[in-house]
This record gives structure tokens, C-alpha cells and sequence, in this order.
């Protein structure tokens, strides 16, 4: 089966963003910045339109591109998003200003990892993980306790590039690490039994888990 001809497929429906998102992706585009792709934004959108979270947490902001989406999908909503970098995070407070969504949208600069230890537990009815990849079971590990039943958890990115489907000694020495650990962090959402996980192949791969 031809997955590149089913994705251009895909793809051939989509639409492509307007005004300040469309700046935002072509910057993203021409400038090497990590954000979600077409094929990703158009399943965040449709899954966050069904569940109507109302406080969302985020973890890698980028400049802002995945917040701004789904701040604008849902209207009422709150999102706390977390990011490192200090030269995206200016330009993601550049955009969400110009968004009008300050609000809406509140960056916890710094690593994550501590972030996540500072924020309140019980209150997110959804996260959205598009950070580090080698992270993702330490990001896990201390964003379940800000959840509760119901909270639905979207991880992207997790078949980096098909390198997942790969044995170890197959991919690149430099991407062994996060080879192994993607690998690691699907098995523990598809066994932990805190979580009902469905594993998708849209775009690099994104896992939906809902917290139980």
C-alpha cells in the first residue's frame, strides 16, 4: 500500500490556514520550526470539537501555532502551555498577542519538567504533548497527576518518521535514544492500565489516551 499517495490524497482535502495562522505556518515553514502538521492540525481540531475541554495543558509551544489553533476551535477555553526555548517563546508571545488570545493563552517558560511539578492537579480535561520526544514517558509520568477521569492525552510525532518501526541497530546511532524511548513510552500508554490508548497513523503518528 502506497502511504505517501494516501496521504497526498488526504491532504488534497484539507484546507489551508487563513490570515494570522497561514503567516504563522509559512514562517514556520521557511524558518526549520517544529509544529503540527496539516493532517494533525485538521485531527486535533475535530477531537477537541467533540470534547469540549475547557482548560487545556500543553507542553512545547513552539510559536504558538498548536495553542492558537485550538484556543480558536473552542472559543472558551483556558491553556497553559510550556516551552523552553527563549527565542520561540518571544516569538509565541509576539503571535498570541496579535491573536488577542493573552487571555487565553499563558506560556510557563522553562523546562517542562519543572513547569509540571508547579502546576495545580486535577484540572486539565486535556493534553496535548509535541515536546522532546525522549521525554514523553517523563512528561507522562508527571502530568497524570494534573488530570482526572476523562482527560483525553494526544501525543505527536510518535513514529518519528517511521524510525519507530525500525529495530535499534537499523536507525541512525544519533537517534537511538529516542528510538528506544518512543518505543518505551508506547508500550507503557497502550499497558498502563490508567489509560485507554489508541495508537493512529495520522501524519508522524499520534497516540489518543484517555485517562480512566
Amino acid at each position: 500500500m502506497d502511504y505517501n499517495r494516501i496521504r497526498d490524497f488526504v491532504l488534497s482535502y484539507s484546507h489551508d490556514d487563513e490570515g494570522l495562522l497561514r503567516e504563522m505556518y509559512e514562517y514556520a515553514s521557511e524558518n526549520n520550526v517544529p509544529i503540527i502538521r496539516r493532517e494533525s492540525r485538521d485531527f486535533l481540531k475535530t477531537i477537541l470539537t467533540i470534547q469540549k475541554p475547557h482548560r487545556i495543558l500543553e507542553i512545547g509551544t513552539a510559536i504558538g501555532y498548536s495553542a492558537i489553533v485550538m484556543a480558536e476551535t473552542l472559543g472558551e477555553v483556558f491553556i497553559d502551555t510550556c516551552e523552553m526555548d527563549e527565542v520561540r517563546i518571544e516569538e509565541a508571545k509576539g503571535f498570541i498577542e496579535r491573536a488577542g488570545m493573552e487571555d487565553r493563552i499563558l506560556i510557563h517558560e522553562g523546562d517542562a519538567t519543572i513547569s509540571l511539578k508547579q502546576l495545580e492537579g486535577n484540572i486539565y480535561d486535556f493534553v496535548f504533548i509535541d515536546a522532546a520526544k525522549a521525554q514523553y514517558m517523563t512528561y507522562l509520568n508527571l502530568l497524570l497527576p494534573l488530570c482526572k477521569e476523562g482527560t483525553v492525552i494526544v501525543s505527536d510525532n510518535i513514529l518519528a518518521d517511521g524510525d519507530v518501526l525500525e529495530s535499534h541497530f537499523l536507525v541512525e546511532k544519533r537517534d537511538r535514544t529516542i528510538h528506544d524511548r518512543m518505543r518505551d513510552y508506547l508500550y507503557s500508554i497502550k499497558n498502563d492500565e490508567r489509560l485507554e490508548t489508541a495508537i493512529l497513523s495520522v501524519a508522524d503518528g499520534m497516540a489518543v489516551s484517555v485517562v480512566k
